[in-house]
This record gives structure tokens, C-alpha cells and sequence, in this order.
């Protein structure tokens, strides 16, 4: 079914209409003039956002509940292609009318809802949004932006053309943490920065592993064919939905896609960085025994260890090198750290700064800023000069529901697709080095052509820039 018995027997009802029901009805009063209901916790209709979500289980059931904490949006409408991961958000939002299709809820529904939030698969990403937005609506799309380069490139070239209010879900943007570092920075406490580190241990699902065998029983609450969407045509395989599709280049983007975005946020506006002139990678091996290596080039190395140029900005001195490690891989501890000190949090994830004064470093979201000998922090004296995003990380959704309701243009969000873009181009530019393993000659430092988005010194890495979606599926 494309979408259950209550989206069957409401005729598209106005948007009005959804509010009456809704927002004012639940409450017991009827729509009258703002000056009547006086009291400061009314908000009127028009400065409600109403909101249509797509993939709504897992990270889009956080996305839809931080949305509704706003206490300005309402949420409309519910798509997701698997039953099972979307009956706790539909139990939430009984109000909501649910589709497996987001192309129907598209048609039917359009005129009806202002905004789209995105939280499927990378493969899906750029479909579902750049179709949103030429409808005229505001997108929040999660991390990465896009699975491809070009479709961040046409993404962000979109936002600009529609003139619609965008953000990435990096919540991270939206911590104190980047603005704190960036405030450091400036101030000169650790000179000018010429290498930066970001490390994750990810990935925790598998990677590196040969494709599974197919299963003939499909669960009956999944659309396949809807899940793969973009991607090549496959017979269905257990565990890939709902997490495991990561590690594959058809769905995911490995484990650069997953936390890039979250920490190479912060060197992008710390030292205002954007395209890398190039890049080089190493990979983790994988044994299938302890005689043969494997080749298994559908699935994302189970470690990488990438090494990104970025050319000299308005904020830096000279050239910035980022190593990106993966699966575990960390950086050598500073020298100012003791022995038993952390280095980039519990979590595994961590950036590092290195200055010609001094050195800093974060964990995700750019959580816990420390400057280091870590002494330094609980002294350093930075004027303030980015506005803090109440409520931080949580506050990121916020920011796009009253960006929204404000209207393009009018207000400044942590990630807007003109900053998004650029910083998932880099991240998917870095992964052309990765897939480059795979191919015969590709053990080398690529050159990219920013412009034209192609590498310019190994051609066969290029057809990773751009895929062939399956017949049927079109931007």
C-alpha cells in the first residue's frame, strides 16, 4: 500500500484545515485574532511550520521529536518504505498521514506542507530533496548531504534557485565548540594553523566484506524496490535495512560519510577552508585467510588513512593539510597531553588543530574545545564574535523551523547548503582516493579540478563523481 486508511479517506485536506484539527482543536478553541488569545505562548497559524518527513525510523525519528520540541512545527506527514522502522513515529503522531511513497505524498499533498526533512540513505538523499525544493520547500537534509559530488553541487545550486531555507543535519554546526575554537583561532592563542586531524572509529557495521547471499523472503512490511530506489536493481539481502547499508558504495558512504560531516565541520569554519586541491589515501587490508588477500570493491574499507590539501585562505598562511583516519586509527598524542589523559573524548572521535603557537582539539560535534597544555583553556581570553545557537546541538533544528517560518534570506543557519555543500564535496572527493584502491594504477595523489569536478591525473576515479541512477529514477 502507498499510504494507510486515514490518508484514504481525508480528501487533501488544506492547510488549514490541518491546523484546526491538529494544533487548535487538540487545544479546544477555535482560530480567532492573535489580540483575543493575548498570553505570551500563543503562536499564530502563520508562524507554525508544517512539515512532511521522509524516513522517519531510526535518525528520522530523533529529527521528527527535536522538530516537534521547537514548539513551531507540526508534523503533517510521515513516508518511509518499511512499516516496522516507522510505527514508533507513527504511533506518536497519530494526526499524521503516513505513505510508504514519498513520490505520491509529493502529488497528493504538496500544496498542503511547507517543509521537507530527509532522513533516508545517502543513495536518496538528492532525489528526494532537489524534488522538494523545486516545489518551493525549505529542506533539512541529514549528513552527508548528498551520496554523489555532483549531486551536492546541484544541491546547493537549488537552495539559491528556489530560494528555499536549507540545512544539513551536522548538528554539530551548532555547538558552542566550532564558535569557541573559531574565536581562539583568531585571537592568535595558537598561531596559524597547518595541519589539522579528524579521526573517527567508525565504522561499526560491517565493511570490507564480500556481498551477502540473497534471501528470498522479503519482510512483508519493506518496499525493496522503493528502498533501493537510485541504486542498480539487487535481489533482497537480510541486515543491510535498517543500518548496515553503510559500508556499501551502492547506499552508503562509508565511514567518512557517516562523521565527516560532524568533524571536519570545525577546521571548514575555524580556518574557513572549502575545496581541496587534492588528495591521497591508504587502506586497511582484509584476509579472508591468512594466505589471501580479499577484494571486495562494492563494499568500503574496513580503515582508511586520507590526506587532503586545502589551498591558503584569507585565515591561514600558507597551504592546510587534513588527514582524515578511520576504523580506529588515531593521530600520535600531542606532546602536552599526560599519559593518561583522553585524547578526543570517549566516543573515538576527536579533531586536532595544529598551530604554529599552540594546539587544539574537540570531540564529536566538537564537544568538550580544549586548548592545549589543556591549562590554557580555563585562562584564554577571546572576543566573542559568533552568535551562540541556543540549546547547541539540540538547537540546530530549531534554528531551520524559525528560519523557515522567517522566510529565505532572513536569518543565518550553522548549515545552510552553501556551507554544506562544499564540506560534503571535500568529503566525497576524499572518498574518490578510497575507491581508487580498488582500481588498477589508482595508488596515487589525485589532483581535482574543482570547476569542472573531476580528477584530473586518473580519469577511471571519475565515475565515481557522478553514478547512473537506475531506470526510472531522475533528478
Amino acid at each position: 500500500m502507498s499510504e494507510n486508511k486515514e490518508a484514504d479517506k481525508n480528501s487533501n485536506p488544506s492547510r488549514r484545515e490541518f491546523l484546526k484539527t491538529s494544533t487548535i482543536a487538540a487545544a479546544g478553541i477555535m482560530i480567532v485574532p492573535r489580540f483575543v488569545l493575548g498570553g505570551k505562548g500563543y503562536i499564530a497559524p502563520s508562524d507554525r511550520l508544517i512539515i512532511a518527513s521522509v524516513g522517519v525510523g531510526g535518525k528520522g525519528q530523533s529529527d521528527i521529536a527535536n522538530f516537534n520540541r521547537s514548539g513551531k512545527a507540526d508534523i503533517a506527514y510521515l513516508c518511509d518504505v518499511d512499516d516496522r522502522q516507522a510505527a514508533t513515529t507513527v504511533k506518536n503522531f497519530p494526526k499524521a498521514q503516513y505513505y510508504k511513497d514519498w513520490r505520491k505524498m509529493f502529488e497528493k499533498e504538496s500544496k498542503h506542507f511547507d517543509a521537507v526533512s530527509v532522513s533516508t540513505p545517502d543513495h536518496t538523499h538528492a532525489i528526494v530533496a532537489y524534488h522538494a525544493m523545486q516545489m518551493g520547500k525549505h529542506v533539512y537534509v541529514q549528513k552527508p548531504l548528498t551520496h554523489d559530488i555532483a549531486e551536492a553541487r546541484l544541491l546547493t545550486a537549488a537552495a539559491k534557485k528556489y530560494k528555499v531555507v536549507t540545512q544539513m543535519g551536522n548538528q554539530g554546526a551548532s555547538n558552542d565548540g566550532t564558535r569557541l575554537m573559531s574565536e581562539w583561532y583568531d585571537a592568535g592563542l595558537i598561531g596559524d594553523v597547518h595541519t589539522v586531524y579528524c579521526w573517527t572509529n567508525r565504522p561499526v557495521w560491517p565493511q570490507g566484506i564480500a556481498w551477502p547471499p540473497p534471501q528470498p523472503n522479503i519482510p512483508k512490511e519493506l518496499d525493496w524496490d522503493l528502498w533501493l530506489g537510485t541504486a542498480p536493481k539487487k535481489d533482497y539481502v537480510d541486515k543491510l535495512v535498517p543500518f548496515n547499508w553503510r559500508g556499501w558504495w551502492d547506499y552508503g558512504t562509508g565511514a567518512l560519510g557517516d562523521m565527516g560531516c560532524h568533524l571536519v565541520e570545525a577546521p571548514f569554519r575555524v580556518l574557513g577552508i572549502q575545496y581541496a586541491r587534492d588528495v591521497q589515501a591508504s587502506v586497511g587490508g582484509v584476509y579472508v585467510d591468512q594466505f589471501k588477500a580479499g577484494h571486495f570493491p562494492d563494499s568500503c574499507p574496513p580503515s582508511s588513512h586520507i590526506t587532503l590539501t586545502f589551498p591558503k585562505t584569507n585565515k591561514t598562511r600558507g597551504d592546510v593539510t587534513l588527514h582524515w583516519m578511520d576504523g580506529g586509527i588515531q593521530p600520535e598524542r600531542p606532546e602536552e597531553l599526560g599519559p593518561t589523559d583522553r585524547f578526543g573524548g570517549e566516543e573515538g572521535n576527536g579533531t586536532l588543530f595544529i598551530g604554529t603557537k599552540g594546539k587544539m582539539y574537540a570531540s564529536t560535534y566538537s564537544d568538550a574545545a580544549t586548548l592545549l597544555p589543556k591549562e590554557r583553556t580555563k585562562d584564554a581570553n577571546a572576543p566573542q564574535k559568533w552568535a551562540r545557537v541556543p540549546g547547541g546541538a539540540n538547537g540546530h533544528y530549531a534554528q531551520w523551523v524559525e528560519g523557515c517560518i522567517a522566510g529565505y534570506g532572513k536569518t543565518e543557519l550553522s548549515s545552510s547548503f552553501d556551507v554544506a555543500g562544499p564540506l560534503t564535496e571535500a568529503l566525497l572527493m576524499a572518498n574518490l582516493a578510497v575507491r581508487g584502491h580498488e582500481l588498477p594504477g589508482g595508488h596515487i595523489k589525485m589532483l581535482w579540478d574543482n570547476d569542472n569536478m573531476r580528477i584530473t591525473n586518473f580519469d577511471a576515479a571519475n565515475q565515481f563523481v557522478k553514478r547512473q541512477y537506475r531506470e526510472g529514477w531522475t533528478l
